[in-house]
């Protein structure tokens, strides 16, 4: 599988060869999906956003299928590798038709992390701490926009690692009717000396969970083994409230090789044919 991710994002990059160049060796673009910007004036910049339709989407002009929203969305980031694993999960049917919308970073640790006043996180870029705004970009500029661009059900997903888990879970904790299904890889729980974990319990006494999705994976060094604990204990506490959470350790992957084994198995749980309710 990996080696079939590199061949497509090598073939991708011959899509950006001259006329000229093409013709002499006879390669063609290949085609994977599209993009487009979209401006946004909560933060104030425009947003690459790349979208892969699931097999089908264009056989039916009445269709509809459900998102699945990733950060690190880009091309050079994880898009590719995501896109890859839905084409494969749909095809050998452990997985229903997803369309995938990739967010492209600009300034990655600015929007997937909140304040902090830890002295040593503010040094980790020239920004921190803008997730608010960027779940208000994702809430009422990105949403509407896909809705009315693509035909999608009322269902939605968000997957995300490190950084990008600790945006799922934060979004989880403090806006759970953003999605349906959160898939959190190796979260940076530790952000603000670990608030948010300590939090969870109270954000989510008044939260309607029913319905909810929350998968949640670390590996060996990733050091969050006991905020892991914890936040596994609150979901277990409102478990009766309609709230699915699964919960894996992956001793065997590191913070670099997490990701792509973690992605395959939770969607196969919680986007899955068999185990979506």
């Amino acid at each position: 599988m990996k080696n079939s991710f590199i061949a497509a994002a090598f073939l991708l990059s011959l899509s950006s060869a001259s006329p000229a160049q093409r013709a002499v060796t006879g390669v063609s673009p290949l085609v994977i999906g599209e993009t487009f910007t979209i401006g946004s004036q909560t933060l104030g910049e425009r947003r690459r956003i790349n979208v892969y339709v699931p097999a089908g989407y264009a056989d039916s002009a009445s269709a509809r299928f459900p998102v699945l929203h990733m950060t690190d969305g880009g091309v050079a980031e994880d898009f590719l590798h995501i896109a890859g694993l839905v084409q494969i999960c749909v095809a050998d049917g452990t997985m229903h038709p997803f369309i995938l919308v990739g967010i492209e970073n600009t300034e990655r640790r600015r929007d997937l992390t909140g304040p902090t006043q830890v002295e040593s996180a503010k040094r980790i870029a020239p920004r921190v701490g803008g997730s608010a705004a960027f779940r208000s970009f994702i809430r009422d500029e990105l949403k509407p926009r896909i809705r009315e661009q693509y035909r999608t059900t009322a269902e939605s997903a968000i997957i995300g690692e490190s950084l990008a888990g600790l945006f799922v879970v934060e979004t989880f904790l403090m806006e759970p009717d953003l999605f349906d299904t959160y898939i959190a890889v190796d979260p940076s729980l530790w952000w603000n000396d670990h608030s948010l974990v300590d939090d969870a319990s109270r954000l989510l006494q008044a939260a309607s969970l029913k319905g909810k999705a929350i998968y949640l994976a670390n590996g060996s060094d990733s050091g969050i083994d006991a905020q892991m604990k914890e936040l596994t204990s609150t979901l277990a506490q409102n478990a009766s409230r309609g709230l699915r959470w699964f919960y894996e350790t992956m001793p065997e992957e590191t913070q670099r090789t997490i990701f792509h084994p973690a992605a395959l198995r939770a969607v196969r749980k919680v986007l899955g044919r068999v185990d979506r309710g």
